[in-house]
């Protein structure tokens, strides 16, 4: 099954933004790092667990 053009010329423009925003999500992170390290680390924490939650759900919907 292949994706129309237009389908992955959308999929194309997405994933460069996406690349785009990770390098500015960590230009954030070594921001917060730098001026509020604690702080910084108690909520990448908190992501983290998030993270590995919607990970465990993503394996129980895999399944199916």
């Amino acid at each position: 099954m292949s994706l129309e053009l237009r389908d992955q010329e959308i999929i194309n423009r997405v994933t460069t933004k996406r690349m785009q925003n990770n390098i500015l999500w960590m230009q954030i992170v070594e921001i917060a790092l730098e001026f509020a390290p604690e702080e910084a680390k108690r909520v990448m924490r908190q992501i983290n667990e998030n993270d590995q939650a919607i990970s465990d759900l993503w394996k129980d919907l895999a399944k199916w």
